[in-house]
């Protein structure tokens, strides 16, 4: 269909014949279809941050053998990923993960890309999602990647230091909550329950009674639990030592 309505407008002939595309579109009659194009500024004076998440990754961290609850090479490998979106944008501050996202902080007053939210955010997804597929032998060196994954993005803003603070906050709150569900259901799984009985299992419980849960029946103070498992990373650009030095911290 588009070669079609190319033909009948003359410009693949021409296309052919003449200049390279590029070039044939430039200061024609056809550049009103620029106007079709939305700006999609970033509003100053606030703070961007674009988060990434897998899609899918319940079959993805299945089908390549995942461990459970937490499987480190693949958190290791997420931050791998994070770190070379970072080394490519230097106007991204800091960047928190768990799981399977990663959140990132560019400076409040960014000019790259011009503040375009579409630009920034389709960047920071495609950077991410190739080096997760190209250090993925680094981390899992005899398992090949059955298909590539999938992450998709989206860029909020938020206006204030609060926000900013009680977005990451948000985040890390999320990590401890699902990781202290899945420390439990796996832990029964694994001691002879099926998926539902384990789902069964923990319907209505608080904080507290997957704490005991874990203490009394398995033996683990989830306080002990490694700070990666239950708080997730942080990855912090460093600007007295280098502009491209990025320190990473579990927290």
């Amino acid at each position: 269909m588009v070669r079609s309505l190319l033909r009948k407008s003359g410009l693949l002939q021409n296309t052919l014949k003449t200049l390279p595309y590029k070039q044939v579109m430039t200061h024609s009659q056809y550049d009103y279809v620029k106007s079709f194009e939305i700006p999609d500024p970033c509003l100053p004076n606030c703070w961007p941050v674009v988060r990434i998440d897998g899609k899918n990754f319940h079959k993805f961290s299945t089908t390549h053998n995942f461990e459970k609850p937490n499987d480190d090479r693949a958190l290791k490998l997420m931050t791998a990923a994070a770190t070379s979106v970072m080394d490519l944008l230097n106007d991204i501050v800091l960047a928190y993960g768990q799981s399977d996202e990663y959140s990132f902080v560019f400076k409040k007053k960014t000019k790259a890309y011009n503040r375009r939210s579409s630009k920034l955010s389709s960047v920071v997804v495609s950077q991410f999602s190739t080096s997760y597929v190209y250090h993925w032998k680094k981390y899992f060196p005899d398992l090949e990647l059955q298909y590539p994954p999938a992450f998709d993005s989206r860029l909020v803003l938020y206006p204030s230091d609060k926000n900013l603070r009680d977005y990451l906050s948000w985040r890390q709150v999320d990590c401890h909550i699902n990781n202290m569900y899945n420390y439990c259901f796996w832990k029964l799984v694994q001691s002879g329950l099926t998926h539902v009985e384990s789902q069964e299992r923990l319907k209505g419980t608080l904080s507290g009674d997957k704490n005991e849960l874990l203490f009394s029946q398995f033996g683990i103070n989830y306080n002990n639990l490694p700070q990666l498992h239950r708080k997730g990373t942080v990855i912090i650009r460093d600007k007295e030592r280098s502009t491209n030095h990025l320190a990473k911290i579990a927290r």
